[in-house]
């Protein structure tokens, strides 16, 4: 359905003053616009709405037919007639036309030339002949690359635009006949290109095609054979056959749309044919087919054939200026975003997106017979015989939702591309017969009729008006030419700008339905209905969808506008974000306050229009009785989303309490979670309290009420109600609570991590039930690791480089808990590393930890039993300090424990000396651990020889057994020769070792590794008990 509104898109206008009737125009880039009549055209520079100058004017060889304008390379194509041979001509640097009598220069395409006439081709203007099989048809310049298409009987000839540096003073412009497209059974009436996109138009087909370079993106050309003499013969007989039936017949194909690979069976065989240099690489090699689309007429209207064909076929593209990508130069690179195609019927138009995907966007119903149409990206501009409409286009939408990659996310919103078109404007004009389109101007040229004509000179009282309307001026001074009188005129109407068409969108529009009255026969296309709203007021109230329709077509416009924002000035591109912000606080506005499916959108367009949670609230109509006040989704949707955000905004206690208001009215289970926000902090305990007693124990979690009420008390400090509430519920059930509403211990404020007041009361009474909450929170994703350690570093009041002992203690039930997405050996290096630091400073923990030695052991797989020798080892050192027992026995038991990775903690174990026992019993557990058992016993031997048998029996075991006699005996038996302090130490060790082996070795064996230097009387007991062993039973 097209919804009709009235507004005003048109401005001002003015009359171009040509010296003869048009036959054909064109226009583009910043000022061109060119009016064939006959063998002459004629150039005008329009600048601002009120100036139109004749720039220059130039003979053509014959009648112009067709002609196109590239603002890429500033030059000027043209179908030219002359006995009745047609031609096609270029017209380069036409600028440098003083006067008609001027010198030009004309050459072939692709002519080199010479050094000595660069002078002379510097300043005149140029012509290029481009010589063709085949008669020319029709023609179209790539809006982006200048490059021009020329459509023939059964082919599309291809020519590149080329800049040529002829030397450092001179360059000029050219083309190269690259590319030859063979298209058989269709004859193109209209073509467009852009970038490798091509699109044919026939009187009732269309063909859109991408050439590509790439083999792998693209469809395989399909080389069809040669037709045989006999194949050539059959189809002859078969055209005849056809013609017959015509004559007698109207044979109409049934209507079909095919897409990509299925557009072959169309019928339509394509083939490229590369006409450039042999020793470049071909640009284009293969074709991708995307849409391909045919319409059967209506028979009725078959008698008039104006009424079965398409036109205004228009590629039009969707690009982002910026630098070349060697940032030199002063011409920007143009980046294609998206792309799209129209065409349209005498009284349908269709717009389709071709890039990345193809989609038919909007289907546009003319309330009578069109005669052309141009795209441009804020608006379709339609003619017919009486009247100038302009339409509503959904182009930028489509790009929005394609590019961005936040867009339909909480972040950011645009309305669809699905949206209902809409009619913004049908003016009157008489006697429309062609339009053209540049920048902000609309050049229409308007025939009378001949018969309205000759009335005209029959009676001079009657007047050729034209009937215009503006916002500002009810009725705007007319400018007629004396040639008016001949029954045709050129205008020039200047559409607003887009700002203040906003303006005038977003603040009142009234329509009536007596302007509509003149439209038949559309009534299931046409929306009729008498629309009066005025949008920065009534919206407020007023429940319809009309309102949202509208400033969704006023917040594309906008959005439109600053996609071309390398062509606006700061200033302009300033208003323009300002209002793009204004549009989505309007609909922001509609969404929250309307009751629609898609209340949901309240939230991103508030967050783009940059309006403050208290903003919007000041813009909710308060009723005076707040209970029986209804808020809809939209609303709820949003405050509910902008205080989960942690927004870094602080509500007042008025605002704070209205908000408290809304969800005790609307959504009373949400409420807790409200009053746990950040935002919320300014508001009165007491009244959070009034509303959270109020609350059915059925509308929400009653641990979660629970808790809450107990965090207000804690506010207002009213430690006995606080008690009572926290006493009434199990720790077991508090800890779930607290899983429910994190914000209750944990809160964000401008990316800070701040502990609340309850975390803080916590900390000093139950550190315990805090530990497992945090805990509980990280289990279930609430939390995540980083943020946890900040937050008890907050909370313990210490500096980043600072370990307090609570954070120990949650890494250590970290470990006892094994959570699924721990790693584990990050988590060893953060309790190592942590030990070791205090061991080595011997330093205390700042507070009592949860859990001893003893109690992780029994309780964490991770930590294990401390070796046997570990302990004669320690208790070797009467002078200890009992201190940091704790820390020892913990890192003694991680380093035991079957999971821990000892080669990362190696370089720490440097601020351990191994002076200290607490430090020669690191150094050794870790050397064990990696299984540098003999540098262990050298050690132990010399700091600690009581522990030597105890090591030995614990480690020295299965492949390493052949150590005992290997190392260890030796050891023993040279420290005892050496005598010294030690040497009933090492002698006691030295019977130890001999009778473990003794035990373990057969008696040869046995006297194969005892010393050859000692004394027998020494081993014989040994060798006695080795010898007597087998008879043991």
């Amino acid at each position: 359905m097209v919804q009709l509104y009235n507004l005003h898109p048109f401005g001002s206008q003015q009359v171009v003053p040509c010296q003869r009737e048009p036959e054909q125009i064109c226009c583009g880039g910043l000022d061109a616009l060119f009016v064939a009549s006959g063998c002459k055209v004629e150039a005008f520079a329009v600048q601002g709405a009120e100036s139109c100058q004749l720039r220059c004017a130039f003979s053509t060889l014959g009648r112009v037919l067709r002609m196109a304008y590239s603002e890429v390379g500033d030059y000027l194509v043209a179908i030219e007639e002359k006995n009745k041979a047609t031609f096609l001509r270029a017209y380069m640097n036409w600028r440098c036309k003083r006067t008609e009598n001027s010198r030009v220069c004309i050459r072939m395409v692709g002519h080199n030339v010479e050094a000595p006439f660069c002078e002379s081709f510097r300043d005149q203007m140029s012509i290029i002949e481009i010589p063709l099989s085949e008669d020319p048809l029709c023609i179209s310049c790539c809006p982006m690359k200048g490059d021009l298409l020329v459509g023939c009987t059964n082919k599309l000839v291809l020519f590149t635009l080329k800049y040529w540096i002829i030397n450092e003073e001179f360059s000029m412009w050219d083309f190269e006949r690259s590319l030859i497209i063979h298209i058989d059974n269709i004859t193109p009436v209209e073509i467009s290109v852009c970038v490798g996109y091509v699109a044919v138009m026939s009187d009732l087909e269309v063909l859109i095609l991408k050439l590509e370079s790439d083999p792998t993106n693209g469809e395989k050309v399909k080389h069809h054979p040669q037709k045989t003499n006999n194949q050539l013969q059959q189809t002859e007989d078969v055209s005849n056959e056809t013609s017959q039936l015509e004559s007698d017949f109207v044979i109409c194909l049934k209507p079909m749309e095919l897409l990509g690979e299925k557009c072959e069976q169309s019928g339509i065989s394509v083939k490229l044919e590369s006409t450039g240099l042999a020793d470049e690489k071909a640009k284009y090699s293969n074709v991708q087919h995307l849409l391909y689309r045919r319409f059967a007429p209506d028979i009725s209207f078959y008698v008039l054939s104006d009424n079965i064909k398409l036109h205004s076929l228009q590629l039009l593209p969707i690009h982002q200026t910026g630098l070349p990508p060697d940032g030199k130069g002063s011409s920007q690179e143009k980046e294609l975003l998206s792309l799209f195609c129209f065409f349209s019927l005498p009284h349908v138009g269709y717009l389709y997106m071709v890039v990345k995907s193809v989609e038919l966007l909007s289907v546009y119903w003319y309330p009578e017979k069109s005669q052309q149409a141009v795209l441009t990206p804020q608006f379709l501009h339609v003619i017919t015989s009486q009247s100038l409409q302009c339409f509503t286009v959904r182009c930028s939408a489509a790009v929005a939702h394609e590019e961005d990659l936040h867009m339909d996310t909480t972040l950011k919103a645009c309305p669809p591309v699905s949206m209902d078109v809409c009619a913004l404007r049908i003016q009157l004009f008489i006697g429309l017969k062609a339009i053209c389109h540049f920048k902000n101007h609309i050049i229409l040229l308007t025939k009378a009729d001949p018969e309205a004509v000759s009335e005209k000179r029959e009676s001079p009282k009657r007047l050729h008006l034209i009937l215009f309307c503006s916002r500002k001026d009810a009725s705007v001074r007319r400018r007629i030419s004396p040639i008016a009188e001949a029954g045709w005129n050129l205008y020039i109407v200047n559409t607003i700008a887009p700002l203040q068409l906003y303006k005038e969108m977003s603040l009142s529009v009234s329509q009536g339905a007596t302007e509509v009255a003149g439209i038949g026969g559309f009534g299931a296309k046409w929306d009729y209905g008498i629309l009066s709203v005025d949008y920065s007021n009534t919206y407020k109230t007023v429940k319809t969808q009309s309102c949202i329709h509208l400033l969704s077509e006023a917040h594309l416009l906008v959005r439109a506008a600053l996609m071309e924002s390398s062509r606006l000035e700061p200033a302009e591109k300033a208003e323009l974000l300002e209002a793009f912000k204004e549009s989505c606080g309007h609909l922001g506005d509609c969404y929250s306050r309307l009751d629609t499916e898609q209340s949901h959108l309240a939230l991103p367009y508030y967050k783009m229009s940059g309006l403050s949670l208290a903003e919007v609230l000041a813009r909710v109509d308060w009723t005076e009785d707040s209970e029986s006040q209804k808020y809809e989704r939209g609303l709820i949707f949003y405050i509910n989303h902008s205080l989960y955000e942690n927004l870094g905004e602080e509500l007042n206690a008025e605002v704070a309490a209205k908000v408290a208001q809304i969800f005790h009215v609307a959504e009373p289970k949400q409420l807790p979670h409200v009053l746990c926000s950040p935002s919320m902090k300014n508001i009165d305990p007491s009244t959070a309290l009034h509303y959270l007693k109020k609350l059915d124990t059925h509308e929400s979690s009653p641990v979660l009420v629970t808790l809450t009420k107990a965090a207000v008390a804690l506010k207002m400090g009213d430690l006995d109600l606080y008690a009572n509430e926290m006493k009434s519920r199990s720790e077991v059930k508090l800890l779930y609570g607290f899983i429910l509403e994190p914000r209750l211990l944990i809160q964000h404020w401008k990316g800070q991590i701040v502990p609340t007041e309850l975390a803080i009361h916590l900390k000093e009474t139950q550190p315990g039930l805090l530990l497992a909450s945090v805990l509980g929170l990280q289990k279930n994703g609430k939390i995540g690791i980083e943020e946890a350690d900040s937050f008890f570093k907050v909370l313990c009041g210490k500096d980043e480089d600072t370990i307090p002992q609570l954070l120990v203690d949650f890494w250590e039930a970290q470990l006892v808990a094994c959570l699924p997405n721990m790693v584990l050996q990050d988590l060893f290096f953060k309790l190592t590393t942590q030990y070791i630091w205090r061991i080595s400073r011997r330093q205390c923990p700042d507070t009592i930890p949860l859990r001893t030695a003893e109690d992780l052991i029994n309780a964490c797989s991770h930590y294990g039993l401390v070796y046997p020798w570990v302990h004669v080892l320690t208790s070797s050192d009467s002078l200890a300090d009992k201190n940091y027992t704790e820390d020892l026995l913990k890192l003694q038991s991680l380093i035991c424990g079957p999971s821990f990775d000892v080669s990362s903690i190696i370089p720490f174990l440097e601020l351990l000396s191994e002076d200290t026992v607490a430090g020669l019993s690191a150094h050794v557990l870790c050397h064990t651990r990696l299984q540098e058992y003999e540098q262990c016993i050298d050690t132990l031997l010399e700091r600690c020889p009581e522990a030597v048998i105890a090591y030995a029996n614990q480690e020295l075991r299965e492949e390493h057994w052949v150590l005992w006699w290997k190392k260890l005996l030796p050891d023993l038996c040279q420290k005892v020769k050496c005598g010294g302090e030690k040497h009933q130490l090492y002698l006691s060790s030295l019977k130890e070792a001999l009778s473990v082996i003794a035990v373990g070795l057969d008696l040869r064996d046995f006297l194969n590794v005892l010393p050859e230097d000692g004394a027998a009387a020494f081993f014989l007991p040994y060798l006695l008990f080795c010898s007597r062993k087998k008879s043991l039973p």
